[in-house]
């Protein structure tokens, strides 16, 4: 077994945070699409009267002094900072490059840049990026009354954490991280929610900061599909075949608390791997996005066949930016493949895939039509939520409302507010 992961999962490097955004993504270019915004500021649509919906999937950008500003005595200058180089801000710790900023596409004067993953630099970005009040005024211009946040930089990726060979410092990060979370959701008085993160170098040290995020009352953590990438982590399921005993702590936890967890689009497949090469940059994301939906159903089908379902019946997975018209589909595959390798029979899993899926996933969608028109009550209306991606390059901004009229319109009041708020107060204890 051991041979065998070493030969399916890249290993985690120094590089990690560096790479998390494509430069290609933030260098001069793209397209200014002019926004009309007074007329898609118009708040929540008469439609969904009643309803506090929740967009499950944004991203907030870490302020340039989150760090900096919260450092411990004495690390303030060890802290994670932002150097302008070339008039693109970009993270540094030390003298090691940690990587941009990360997506965001919605300029200051509210237009929205095409063609490109980002804005170069904090002056020219929406406020709402990285202010929690400026967020508000977003979120309540979309109609939208709550948020899941999930990171934008590179900052807390564990590699190049790992990489700086000073342990207090990559805890301290993590940890201001966490903190920061807190404090945005106490600031929002409830509306803005970050998913933790965790150190998971190290066991002893995961498990106390994820018994400090429950007790933080953080909505959820942000986990990665291989964590084995790090040497010194260990994959879910160990080389017995059983949930890894690394784990097990985190995830009774988070079992017992119903604290989430949350894969994100890109935590699973390297997409790079089957795209074609010489292929340019406006040609490959486009294949990216689509390869990453998938991955979002590998993580789904990694659980439902390893066992973690049953040893852990009550956990609950949110599977974001995910899409969701690919889940009928996958799930059918799924039941024929089982069957006709008789996994349920060789492994003793107590649930079929689509018993599972009804117990412990959720998925998201926002750019889908034909999914949340044709499909709900096919892949459940309690099973789905709905999301905008805010600030990043495909996200609705600025037509949310105009997007659930046309997706949601036809359904009862009583399925609007299922998927676009009981869901996601289900899965994040809102």
């Amino acid at each position: 077994m051991a041979e065998q992961d070493a030969g399916t999962v890249v290993k985690a490097s120094a590089d990690d945070a560096q790479r998390y955004w494509l430069k290609e993504g933030w260098a001069p270019g793209g397209y200014i699409r002019e926004v009309d915004f007074a007329s898609n500021s118009r708040g929540l649509d008469p439609l969904f009267e009643g309803i506090r919906i929740v967009d499950c999937d944004t991203h907030f950008t870490e302020p340039a002094d989150l760090w900096t500003s919260h450092a411990p005595a004495g690390m303030k200058d060890k802290m994670p900072h932002v150097r302008r180089i070339d008039g693109a801000d970009q993270w540094f710790v030390g003298d090691r490059h940690f990587g941009s900023m990360g997506g965001n596409v919605i300029a200051r004067d509210g237009n929205k840049l095409l063609g490109r993953l980002a804005f170069p630099n904090y002056d020219e970005i929406n406020p709402g990026s990285y202010s929690v009040p400026d967020r508000l005024k977003d979120m309540d211009a979309m109609g939208v009354w709550a948020q899941i946040c999930f990171q934008n930089g590179g900052v807390t990726q564990v590699g190049s954490l790992l990489s700086l060979d000073d342990e207090p410092l990559a805890i301290a990060i993590t940890e201001i991280y966490n903190d920061a979370c807190k404090e945005r959701m106490d600031q929002s008085g409830g509306r803005i929610n970050g998913m933790g993160t965790l150190p998971y170098w190290d066991k002893a040290v995961m498990d106390k900061e994820m018994r400090r995020i429950a007790d933080m009352g953080l909505k959820g953590i942000t986990l990665p599909d291989r964590p084995e990438r790090v040497e010194s982590s260990s994959g879910y399921i160990g080389p017995d075949g059983k949930v890894s005993p690394f784990w097990a702590d985190v995830f009774a936890i988070c079992e017992a608390q119903g604290i989430p967890l949350n894969f994100h689009l890109n935590a699973s497949l390297d997409a790079n791997s089957a795209i074609w090469d010489n292929l340019g940059f406006d040609q490959k994301l486009p294949i990216h996005a689509g390869l990453h939906h998938i991955g979002c159903a590998a993580t789904m089908a990694n659980f439902m066949v390893s066992g973690l379902l049953d040893a852990y019946e009550n956990i609950k997975i949110g599977l974001i930016e995910s899409g969701m018209g690919w889940v009928p589909f996958w799930l059918e595959a799924m039941e024929h493949q089982l069957d006709e390798f008789r996994t349920f029979t060789n492994r003793g899993l107590k649930k079929r895939p689509k018993e599972y899926f009804a117990k412990n996933f959720w998925v998201s969608y926002w750019f889908e039509h034909y999914a949340p028109t044709r499909m709900l009550e096919d892949i459940g209306v309690d099973k789905v939520m709905f999301e905008t991606d805010f600030p990043h390059p495909t996200s609705l901004y600025p037509g949310v409302q105009d997007k659930l009229v046309e997706t949601l319109g036809q359904y009862p009041h009583e399925i609007r507010k299922r998927v676009l708020e009981d869901n996601a107060v289900t899965l994040y204890n809102l």
